[in-house]
Formats: C-alpha cells, structure tokens, sequence
C-alpha cells in the first residue's frame, strides 16, 4: 500500500481479494464496458488456474481509493512470455534478446486470452484514470520490469495512456454494425450487399442446409451443463487440431455458466439427432441489465449516463469467441460463426457484432475494419526511442490497409456498413 497526492494505492496479489461489488460498479460505470473484465470473469481465469503464475501471467490488481471509496482499478498481469495477448511484440523480444537484453518480465493491463477493445482503466473521472496511469508506471518502474502494454484500450483510457507518455499502436479487426434503424430480419441484411456477395452467403448457407445441419440456440441459465460439455469438446478439439492446448479449461467454464450465465449464447448444430458442432458468444447483457436497462426491451436510441457525465447510446453488443466442429460439413464454420449469430444479433435488436482478432474473409461475410489501439511504454531509452519510430511507420500502413480493405467493402454503394 502506498499514497499518491490523497489516493491510497492498494496493489492486491488476486481478484480474489478484490470486493465483487465496487468493481464491477467501477465498470459497468465506463463507456466500454465488456463482460470479460467483469470480476467473475477475471475471478474464474485465476481460481482455476488459467492465468496465474504457473501459466505466465502474475496478476496485480491495483485499487486508486480515498476516504475508503474505490476511484479507480485495473488489472495488471506481469508476464514471463508473449502469448495470448494477440498484439504481437515477438520482434521487439527478439531485438532485446539480440542486444543480449531480456523483454521479460513485462507488465500488461489487459484481460488473458481475449482481444475485444473495452475499458481497462476504470476510474470516476479522467484525473482518476491519469493518477491511475502513473501509478503503475511508477509500481514497474519500481519493480525493475522492461515495460507497460495496456492492450485493446478504450477512447478514454487510450487518452489517459498517451498524456501519460504511452507509445500507441493500431491493430485491425472485423466487426459487424446493425445500423439505426437496425435490419428487420436476415434477407433484409442480405439486400444491402453486392449481388455477388449476397450470391455468395445464400450458397454457403444452402449447402450446410442441405447437408442436413439444423440449430439449436440456448441463451444463459438455459445452456445445461450436458450443453456446456459438448461445448468445450468442441472447443479443445479444435485447439488441439493446432497442435496447442486450450487457453480456458472445464473448470472455467462451469464458473461462466454458475456466475455470469446471462452473457453467454451458445449454438448447437444438429445432424440426424446429433449435435456435431458448437460456437459460443459472448454477449453485454449484464453491462445492460447494470445500467437499468432489460436488454431484451431496450430500444436502439436509449440513452444511459456514464462516468464522464456525457449521455450516449447503449449499444447490445455481441462478440464471436470460439467454436469446434466433430464431423467436416462445407462452410459449417462460416454458417455458426457469422451467419447464425449475425441472425440472431438482428432477431434480438443487437447492434454490433466483433468477429474477433484477424481475418480478412470476414470482409465478406460484412464485418468491416475498425482499428483497434493499445499503448507501450518501455524502460529502456534506446529501446522506447526506437519502438516509436517503428510505430510511426506501422501506424502509416494500417492506414493504407485500411483504405485498401474498405475499397473491397461487400455493401452496395449507399448500403448501410
């Protein structure tokens, strides 16, 4: 424990010891609040030893208080690799190992395992969010770490990050928008592409169909743990196949669907009585309901106040996480992974859909680019100087790929996207 100014800096070893509550009050307060910072979540990743020490990822929660009352928190993990953060640094390992340096350990303010762009300084104010910036700093710093990486930062914690010296760094994703006034059904979707692209999706659609594939969708407290099982071996065979064991075991998931089962939508594809595939998605029910919303009857234009005091759109928003097939069927993947949650994403009046890190096929299946942002420091001087001057350039090309990407846009001219 330490005090900066009048906060008092508390540096915790778990989530454990963190009160459920006054986090997740913190976050469901930020704009960009996602379910995989809330307490639950990052509980479950350390009682069941997904990310902890034995996997390389130490957590540290920090916790900016005064007179008693929680200001600001986030999580820091110190890192002894580079995986399952999907904003790659191997390069800068690698120049470090070169000039007889290590990269690690490292400090990251990031959720294990999941790259969806959301809030990860949560603070009342800016002037929270900033003294929370420099607290960390100072804490890496002190404890002779090689760097700082927030990863998938929000607008807000991307300003406090940069006023605070934070190199920044652009990565793209695929992410689909149910634009105001939002699609009356899937056809409705289909007519505001291309002809060849809509062409296409109804013929990748026609031949799961006609290999005789059909769905069953669950929704929270409905999934079973019969369900959840089929799930998960899907989901470990899939990991597997690639030659790596998964990043979230059994355990977890029991924790998801005990914990926080309302933001959890599964699909089931059936074959002659059989389940042969699933995919899970995430969904923000939980940041909907915390506002005083049912996400159920919440219109497209409602309006909550956040932190800021700024009013602005509550958005329903879903994101494709995993999936695992047992049997081969042509376009099975694209068939539960976008065409089934994009279906029920506008049956359910949800406006966006993130389709996760990677991908350029997606563009095709209508889920544009968006740049998503992530902020470095780095102790060392040379090292800093010369990570700038790389971002600098890097920062140039996102650009050109973008421009490039959304020139190949699957929309009719005029079209919503």
């Amino acid at each position: 424990m330490s005090e900066s100014n009048d906060y008092v800096i508390r540096v915790l070893d778990s989530p454990l010891e963190v009160d459920a509550q006054a986090w997740d009050g913190l976050l469901f307060a930020q704009s960009q609040p996602t379910p995989f910072m809330r307490h639950a979540f990052l509980s479950a990743l350390h009682s069941t030893g997904c990310a902890t020490t034995a996997t390389g990822w130490t957590p540290r929660f920090f916790l900016l208080e005064r007179q008693g009352q929680l200001h600001a928190a986030c999580a820091i993990y110190i890192k002894s690799h580079s995986q399952g953060e999907f904003v790659f640094d191997w390069g800068w390992a690698r120049a470090y190992h070169q000039h007889g340096l290590s990269y690690h350990p490292k400090a990251v303010c990031a959720v294990p395992f999941i790259p969806v762009p959301g809030s990860r300084l949560l603070a009342h104010t800016p002037e929270d969010r900033l003294a929370l910036v420099h607290a960390v700093l100072d804490w890496c710093s002190a404890e002779q770490l090689t760097g700082l990486h927030a990863l998938f930062a929000s607008d807000e914690d991307v300003t406090a990050l940069s006023q605070a010296g934070l190199l920044l760094r652009h990565t793209i994703q695929f992410h689909w928008s149910n634009s105001q006034p939002g699609y009356t059904s899937f056809d409705a979707f289909l007519t505001s592409l291309s002809q060849e692209k809509r062409k296409k999706i109804r013929q990748e659609r026609r031949k799961v169909m006609e290999a005789g594939v059909t769905f069953r969708v669950l929704e929270g407290a409905a999934i079973t743990p019969t369900d959840w099982d089929f799930f998960y071996h899907c989901y470990e065979r899939t990991y597997l196949e690639h030659g790596n064991p998964p990043y979230f075991n059994r355990a977890f998931y029991r924790h998801m669907a005990s914990d926080m089962p309302e933001d959890w939508v599964l699909f089931i594809a059936e074959r002659d009585g059989r389940p042969i595939a699933a995919s899970l998605l995430a969904i923000n029910a939980s940041s909907i309901r915390a506002k005083g919303q049912n996400s159920s009857e919440l219109s497209t234009d409602q309006e909550v106040t956040v932190a800021t005091g700024t009013t602005r759109p509550t958005e329903r928003v879903a994101y494709g996480r995993y999936w695992g097939a047992l049997e081969r069927v042509d376009c099975l993947h694209f068939e539960a992974c976008y065409y089934q949650p994009l279906q029920w994403c506008i049956e359910h009046g949800y406006q966006r859909f993130e389709g996760g890190a990677q991908g350029e096929h997606k563009l095709a299946r209508a889920l544009l680019p968006v740049t998503t942002t992530s902020a470095h420091w780095l102790a060392h001087p040379q090292f800093f100087a010369a990570v700038d001057n790389f971002l600098t350039q890097e920062r140039e090309g996102i650009g050109e790929y973008v421009d490039e990407l959304v020139r190949h846009s699957p929309f009719k001219a005029g079209a919503a996207g």
